[in-house]
């Protein structure tokens, strides 16, 4: 089996079909009340909003909608029921997220199958990639490009600039990531320091290549094909950052600056969905999407300044988001009878 194609096991789908009338059942009764206040802010969302006709539902991975323990992905059992029952009254469900879409096939693929065998659309790379997971006829995961924003050579010059002057300082305590638009490339990595490779290649797992050598060697790399992101991690002290501003320290480099919500509005004018009508979830700053969805999905302690165009609801828990997700489609089925 290939990194690239993720096959869900038959044993899996037949254990979906046993176990999903009964695993429903036992979620629907030990489900806790939502709060007054939540309820009517949902209630009203749905009764004034074109969301059951127009809307969809747009959900982060990491921290909203899934928890990773030793490389594997777990889904909340009331996230996977949440998501399944909007599904099936015809809402799309999207996933906005930073991973790549190799790392998605990778980890997703077979929560994904639990949820339904339609194709999953995804807005990758802070909004730099959207496409679909979607399943081959030999039962494989892929992942099928909509569109993509690329670097452009001045944009890969501008954070050039940074690196060459802090090598040039003999600061070698950073990391260049960069994601190509050949989906099947993975996540490559560069050190300025060789004799860090092998380190590296076991701190991120995920990559598909780690390698080392000279700003010259890295340029060649990054101008070889399109690339999508850079990701430039520097480590070292705040103070001798400052001469090097223009590297974009630590941070995310996409096409125009481009972000979930940018990558978002494509997808809904690509799907012909409303953002505005949508249930959008997240956990972090980086979750820009919430502030253009109908209904925004604070998950988790974090305090966010994203907010629903309409109404923004704060949950705690992933499994608390899940519940509010089934209550969702509930308050659907009741308004369109």
């Amino acid at each position: 089996m290939t990194v690239e194609a993720f096959t869900p096991g038959l044993s899996l789908a037949i254990r979906w079909v046993l176990c999903t009338s009964s695993s429903e059942r036992r979620l629907k009764g030990r489900r806790r009340p939502m709060h007054p206040d939540d309820e009517d802010t949902l209630r009203e969302f749905v009764l004034g909003s074109a969301f059951a006709t127009h809307g969809a539902v747009i959900t982060d991975l990491d921290g909203t909608a899934v928890i990773e323990r030793e490389g594997r992905v777990h889904v909340a059992p009331e996230v996977e029921f949440g998501l399944k029952n909007l599904r099936d009254l015809g809402r799309p469900v999207a996933i906005n997220t930073l991973r790549f879409p190799l790392n998605v096939v990778r980890t997703f693929g077979r929560a994904w199958a639990s949820i339904t065998d339609t194709p999953l659309p995804l807005v990758s790379l802070n909004g730099a990639i959207t496409g679909y997971l979607n399943e081959t006829n030999g039962g494989a995961v892929v992942f099928e490009e909509i569109d993509a924003l690329v670097l452009t050579a001045s944009e890969i010059e501008e954070v050039l600039v940074g690196v060459r002057g802090m090598v040039g300082e003999g600061v070698t305590d950073l990391l260049l990531f960069h994601y190509p638009r050949d989906w099947t490339a993975g996540e490559i990595i560069w050190t300025p320091d060789e004799g860090r490779i092998e380190a590296v290649r076991g701190k991120y797992a995920s990559a598909s290549e780690v390698f080392g050598g000279s700003v010259a060697e890295l340029e060649t790399r990054l101008h070889q094909r399109d690339v999508c992101m850079i990701f430039l991690l520097v480590e070292i002290p705040q103070d001798r950052l400052m001469a090097y501003q223009h590297a974009r320290p630590s941070s995310f480099v996409t096409h125009g600056g481009v972000d979930k919500l940018g990558g978002c509005r494509r997808l809904a004018d690509s799907l012909g969905f409303d953002l505005a009508q949508s249930v959008g979830a997240g956990d972090t700053p980086m979750d820009t999407f919430l502030n253009g969805c109908g209904l925004a999905l604070h998950v988790g302690p974090m305090q966010l300044e994203h907010k629903g165009l309409s109404a923004t609801l704060k949950v705690s828990t992933i499994p608390a988001m899940g519940e509010v997700l089934q209550r969702l489609a509930e308050l659907q089925r009741e308004a369109v009878g």
